[in-house]
């Protein structure tokens, strides 16, 4: 990204560009900084192109063509696939192309070994728009809340972020949302994030983990009976809860090894406030217990697919086993 920003500023770019990974917000965020900085709104000398089916010779066409009264004309392509199969024909054009052409390619997944992608590491550049860590994350929340006059404690934004669906995009929504709700407010507080933010379903499967770890039966049934009514289906319940319970195994066994909570994070590809989050309930099992509990969740699931077991039974029926 600051690669990216740098080109902006200096309005100095390479001839291809290949803007990937899993964050969708920062993807089309430069995605369109860098259409904004290379043609302004010139429509005459830019072409976008999404989704599978794309022509290459279509494209190489376009490259050939000469821009209107302008240096450069600009090609984006979007979720082509092209860098999950074998693109010889473009990777060799992409580098004799003439210099008035330049290549956006913006894509979620991509194999590295690809050819394309190996061309456009070499003759442009290749960012990665991977999740932004936990303390970045929160500065750009923070940010975002000054500009609208509003601010959250520290500890209120890990609430948040333990709440909510930590995708870019949806932080935005959310943040929308409590802005307009606290008109005339600049403090936001819990209480506001309960009231109108849309509570990830993970953090609900949290939370009926929690109460089971504390053998709070009625209330983890209970939260399971309000997942159900928010139409949640229980296969999708049962694998969120099997999810939790080998992420708690996990975050044990590093635990036991002496990792902190930053280095566990990285190890399980989750943002620290997650293992620090998650700390509490781990001590409420030993390791061998979470390791039985996958196993039993894993034995429910197959229960359910082969017939021998209703599907709401055997989500109680868990839920009942690990709260007594």
């Amino acid at each position: 990204m600051k690669i990216l920003s740098q080109h902006i500023k200096s309005g100095e770019f390479k001839s291809v560009y290949l803007i990937y990974g899993a964050e969708d917000y920062l993807r089309k965020q430069y995605r369109d900084k860098m259409k904004l900085a290379i043609v302004g709104e010139d429509t005459m000398n830019y072409s976008y192109f999404e989704g599978k089916g794309i022509s290459v010779k279509g494209l190489i066409d376009l490259g050939e063509t000469l821009p209107f009264f302008s240096e450069r004309r600009l090609i984006i392509v979007e979720n082509s696939g092209f860098f999950s199969s074998s693109q010889d024909e473009l990777a060799a054009y992409l580098k004799e192309m003439p210099e008035t052409a330049c290549f956006i390619f913006v894509e979620k997944d991509v194999d590295k070994r690809n050819k394309l992608f190996k061309t456009i590491s070499s003759l442009g550049y290749a960012a990665n728009m991977a999740p932004p860590d936990e303390r970045t994350l929160m500065r750009w929340i923070a940010g975002l809340l000054k500009g609208e006059q509003r601010q959250m404690s520290d500890s209120t934004l890990r609430y948040f972020l333990e709440r909510i669906d930590t995708d870019m995009e949806n932080i935005r929504r959310e943040l929308d949302k409590l802005v307009v709700y606290t008109d005339g407010r600049r403090e936001i507080v819990r209480e506001d994030i309960d009231a109108v933010c849309t509570i990830h379903t993970e953090s609900r499967v949290f939370d009926m983990i929690e109460a089971v770890a504390e053998k709070k039966q009625r209330k983890a049934l209970q939260l399971y009976y309000e997942l159900i009514g928010q139409k949640e289906e229980p296969l999708r319940i049962l694998y969120w809860i099997t999810r939790q319970f080998n992420q708690l195994y996990q975050i044990k066994e590093l635990q036991g090894k002496g990792y902190p909570a930053h280095v566990i994070a990285e190890r399980l590809g989750v943002r620290s406030f997650v293992v620090r989050k998650n700390e509490e309930v781990c001590r409420q099992f030993s390791l061998a217990e979470l390791r039985r509990a996958v196993e039993i969740c894993v034995e429910r699931e197959e229960d359910v697919k082969t017939g021998r077991l209703d599907k709401n039974m055997a989500v109680e029926l868990l839920i009942v086993r690990f709260s007594v």
